[in-house]
């Protein structure tokens, strides 16, 4: 699928492809929270989002949700500006909420290696939550080196460099409503 006309040329003309059109993932996210709210029926819910790559997809999944909910953010990094992951986690922002007794959901926006999100879910489970999971908008199967228990998942994508729906490159892209890949020309690959 083509990049939207509407884009400026300076965003269209780096996107190789669509992979996943905005009605495609609003329909995903409204399966997941409904999977949500059955599992937490009658709970509360905390989503903890990573930053800053799950800030679209939080919001819009909060939005679906029935489930009393609450949210917080952490931030934590393994890339710096390059496309892949450096195996060297390091939390940038902390929780402000105590998740100890709750019901949490880290949210985030992709899995590649493993490396960051399973640091972070030993991190958090440390807290003593009532219940930990994961839901990764989407996972690269072929890059994984960790195997990270995944209970919510979004969409499989190859071991290709996406941006859009929060995900970025260089801190941009995160705009677009859409999930695509770039022209190798766009990040020098």
């Amino acid at each position: 699928m083509n990049a939207p006309d509407d884009l400026t040329p300076a965003l269209r003309d780096n996107i190789e492809q669509v992979l996943f059109s905005a009605d495609d993932l609003d329909e995903r996210l409204a399966e997941v929270a409904k999977q949500m709210d059955a599992d937490y029926a009658g709970q509360e819910l905390l989503l903890v989002g990573v930053l800053k790559g799950a800030f679209v997809l939080m919001a819009d999944l909060a939005r679906h949700l029935t489930t009393p909910v609450s949210v917080d953010f952490m931030a934590v990094s393994s890339y710096g500006s390059s496309t892949k992951t450096s195996g060297v986690v390091r939390i940038l922002k902390d929780l402000d909420t105590d998740i100890e007794g709750k019901h949490v959901v880290v949210v985030e926006d992709i899995i590649d290696s493993g490396l960051t999100l399973d640091y972070l879910v030993r991190y958090l489970r440390s807290r003593n939550p009532a219940s930990i999971e994961v839901f990764a908008l989407l996972t690269k199967p072929a890059a994984h080196r960790v195997e990270v228990p995944v209970k919510y998942r979004g969409f499989e994508v190859p071991d290709l460099f996406v941006v859009g729906y929060g995900l970025d490159f260089a801190e941009l892209y995160r705009n677009l409503p859409f999930i695509a890949t770039l022209k190798p020309a766009a990040y020098g690959g």
